[in-house]
């Protein structure tokens, strides 16, 4: 019953969020710019209505980042990417592409929060 509440509510929560949501984090035009270069590598895989994976969206606005979202729930081939590669199809999940060689896919908001906080933020 809870997650019916929760889809059914979670529109409401992303509109209030969206327009509650402001970027707090200013940055020089070199620094953003360095910013925007290292979000390349990176992916969030979502349900854009779910609670989590709009908190998840409303960190990364307060930040500034530019980070593709990919919605497991509307693109099959994201939903298949996440199964095999990720290792489960859960959400909020970051996919993060740290060399050619190594990649590593970062499970649930908190999680997701406390990195982007500790590499982009305060």
């Amino acid at each position: 019953m809870r997650s019916l509440i929760q889809t059914l509510l979670a529109p409401v929560v992303w509109v209030a969020n969206k327009l509650g949501t402001r970027r707090e984090v200013s940055r020089d035009e070199p620094e953003q710019a360095r910013v925007d270069q290292a979000c390349e590598g990176l992916a969030l895989y979502q349900f854009w209505s779910e609670p989590e994976c709009i908190r998840v969206r409303r960190e990364i606005t307060r930040l500034g980042l530019e980070i593709e979202t990919r919605d497991a729930r509307l693109e099959p081939e994201h939903s298949k990417t996440l199964r095999e590669q990720g290792g489960k199809l859960e959400v909020p999940c970051l996919y993060i592409h740290e060399s050619e060689s190594e990649e590593r896919w970062l499970y649930g908001a908190q999680p997701i929060i406390d990195y982007l906080k500790g590499r982009f933020g305060e």
